[in-house]
């Protein structure tokens, strides 16, 4: 199967009532590890790069590894999405390199720290959005910022600091046209998310559910959302690392927000937390070793777990053969007849 559009992938969730995981790359390990996870549980999947991995793997390398878990895996519906593109320029070299979906994320200025005001993400999401439509290729936008910094990116801070407005919300996905839309509810990047196991205090789950509300047929996205097992902090620990207490997302808070609109879940953490583990489990336990299979094969077994009881959670596993994909020229096509409805539908307060 080819790459196929992340917008088809969260349509179909939404028909399917599950949420579909979209998982950060950096390397080759990474990509077979998904993948293997995808086979195992018949998932459809995202996976994903963000700027710091493209600058680490080189573009050509990801994409060219992209095009082989295509073709090895041709029963699986694959998405290539460029997560927290910065600038225009960022999305438009990613997809004139083969991504298949774009994030815009304009709720932060081009150096990807500082906040973006309203009109700013507007304008810069509609020029991307613009741009990658007529393309055939899908965009998520952002409203409201998240906390943390991961791979340079993030203003910092709590994820309380700047949690989405209902209201800019729908005013938002009216004015920019988005296949889908990242909210800010207390989630941050990185793996010190909370320092107790969140609740309403920290988690704005209330939050989802109003704008769900207000935007019912709009594919909502959760960042931030590794829920940091104490499991995977424990091997750490065990074996040399100093990780400090910390707690993630539930993954029950996920599954809450899968039935109110949620269709993209974001997990990058709990991937880094297994191959570190497993690496250094290797390492503490036989020093002697020095070929890096010896300890890869291993990490990339333990992050295919993970993934794999993601997509088990999220829904999405037995779900890859039951749809055919649209090729991107098709898309482009929907687009512009307005098949693929991009305004959104908005239901009173």
């Amino acid at each position: 199967m080819p790459l196929v559009s992340t917008r088809q992938l969260l349509d179909e969730a939404a028909k399917g009532g599950y949420g579909v995981g979209a998982f950060n790359v950096n390397d080759m390990e990474q990509i077979q590890a998904i993948m293997e996870a995808a086979k195992e549980t018949n998932s459809p999947v995202i996976i994903q790069a963000s700027r710091g991995a493209r600058q680490f793997a080189q573009d050509n390398y990801l994409y060219h590894l992209m095009l082989a878990a295509a073709e090895l895996y041709p029963q699986i519906p694959l998405a290539m999405h460029l997560d927290h593109g910065n600038s225009f320029e960022t999305c438009e070299s990613a997809i004139k390199l083969g991504f298949t979906s774009v994030m815009m994320d304009g709720s932060l200025k081009p150096d990807g720290k500082t906040p973006a005001t309203f009109e700013e993400n507007v304008e810069v999401t509609r020029k991307v959005v613009d741009y990658a439509h007529e393309r055939g290729i899908s965009v998520e936008g952002e409203i409201g910022v998240l906390g943390g910094i991961e791979d340079g990116h993030g203003a910092g801070g709590s994820g309380l600091d700047h949690v989405t407005d209902p209201d800019q919300a729908v005013e938002f996905a009216e004015l920019t046209g988005v296949d889908s839309l990242a909210i800010a509810i207390g989630t941050s990047h990185g793996a010190y998310k909370f320092t107790k196991k969140p609740d309403g205090s920290v988690l704005k789950m209330d939050l989802l559910l109003a704008i769900h509300k207000r935007l019912p047929n709009t594919h909502l996205v959760m960042h931030g959302s590794s829920s940091v097992p104490k499991d995977l902090q424990d091997i750490i620990n065990q074996y040399g690392g100093k990780l400090k207490e910390t707690w993630g997302v539930p993954v029950e808070e996920i599954q809450l927000g899968i039935k109110n609109g949620v269709r993209k879940i974001n997990v990058d953490t709990d991937n880094r937390l297994a191959i570190t583990g497993a690496i250094r489990k290797v390492l503490w336990e036989s020093p002697e070793k020095f070929d890096p299979r010896d300890y890869m094969k291993p990490a990339r077994a333990a992050m295919q777990k993970v993934v794999a009881q993601r997509m088990v959670q999220f829904g999405q596993a037995g779900h890859a053969g039951d749809y055919t994909a649209i090729s991107i020229p098709d898309m482009a096509k929907g687009y512009a007849d307005g098949t693929l409805i991009t305004k959104p539908l908005v239901a009173a307060k």
